[in-house]
């Protein structure tokens, strides 16, 4: 589903292999290549691998920037997405560069692979439980940022939530979208995961459903909680239920794994979420408690069904808080021309 697995000729290796790429959807070029790259690489996550042997940017410069916007910006978007790599272990080796009308940025991801590294998305099993590992929201967000500077489109949330939190919640999504889903590509082999997909422009139901529909055995998925970025929901129902948050239909960008994980496992698995980091060798070790910082809910079970996936007619909103701002890797890395209203991809 998220990634290409090719048997190579020798050896018993696999060849497992991504693409991705989108418009821009963050005003800051540096976080943008981050995004860009977290998001090609969450294709190999989902299916449990932790390295990537090589990765390939594929940019696109609009035509519409001046000279000093293009020597400003994209150097930036470039910067961030050989940041991410290196982070994930793995390096930029080359790709593309195109003039085009929009800046369109991707890449490629690319490891060969023995059978024991990756798990396949085929195998959940009635009792197991969803768990997700990114809240959602990140549509809501970065169209209720952009919103800010649109007078008709203000005027309809600023009862539910402050400027302030509105530059908060986009903060938030700009770091969850540019976090690595390594750690928890890691745990999906330490505590058994049955399979995995990670939450992108389809929504969270739309992905279940189609995690659901590989599935080997007779189940379906039901949802029965909703993480979400804190007063993002008290928007989408201020807004008149848009972009269909509060039923899994609002697109994500680079959002977390969905995964079905025994039972018995998903507890220990969410604890070590927060307490353990992945080194740059893919192993997971413990770092005091602190690690990574990254969240996990139980949202869901696995019972038996006809491969398909539902949210309950009233699921539990959990609102999850700011953590805080980004911190901006270089001084002006702002790009000010407005963005369009995003679809997320």
């Amino acid at each position: 589903m998220d990634s290409c697995v090719i048997p190579l000729r020798h050896g018993g290796l696999s060849l497992v292999q991504t693409t991705d790429f989108f418009y821009p959807l963050v005003e800051d070029p540096y976080m943008m290549g981050r995004i860009a790259c977290a998001n090609v690489l969450s294709d190999l996550y989902a299916m449990g691998i932790t390295e990537c042997d090589n990765m390939l940017m594929l940019l696109s410069v609009s035509q519409k920037m001046n000279e000093k916007e293009r020597d400003q910006v994209m150097p930036l978007i470039m910067k961030g997405f050989r940041d991410a790599a290196e982070e994930a272990g793995t390096s930029v080796t080359g790709g593309q560069t195109v003039i085009n009308p929009w800046i369109i940025v991707g890449g490629v991801a690319s490891v060969v692979c023995q059978p024991n590294d990756f798990i396949m998305p085929d195998s959940a099993v009635p009792g197991d439980v969803l768990v997700l590992t990114k809240p959602l929201g990140t549509q809501v967000a970065v169209n209720a940022h952009q919103w800010l500077d649109i007078p008709e489109k203000w005027s309809k949330i600023k009862l539910v939530i402050s400027r302030e939190e509105v530059e908060q919640a986009y903060q938030e999504a700009m770091l969850n979208m540019a976090t690595l889903n390594r750690t928890a590509a890691a745990l999906m082999h330490k505590f058994n995961a049955h399979a995995a997909t990670d939450i992108t422009g389809f929504g969270i139901i739309g992905h279940a459903r189609n995690l659901a529909q590989q599935q080997k055995n007779n189940v379906a998925f039901v949802i029965h909680n909703l993480p979400i970025i804190s007063k993002m929901a008290a928007i989408s129902k201020a807004g008149g239920n848009l972009f269909g948050l509060l039923q899994g239909t609002s697109s994500e960008t680079s959002g977390g794994l969905l995964i079905c994980l025994p039972r018995e496992q998903a507890a220990r698995f969410c604890a070590e979420m927060k307490s353990s980091r992945v080194g740059l060798s893919g192993a997971v070790g413990q770092d005091g408690g602190a690690g990574d910082g990254q969240q996990a809910w139980i949202i869901g079970i696995v019972e038996k069904g006809n491969r398909c996936a539902r949210i309950i007619d009233k699921p539990r909103i959990i609102e999850v808080p700011y953590r805080g701002s980004v911190v901006r890797a270089q001084e002006g890395s702002h790009n000010n021309a407005s963005p369009p209203e995003v679809q997320l991809t």
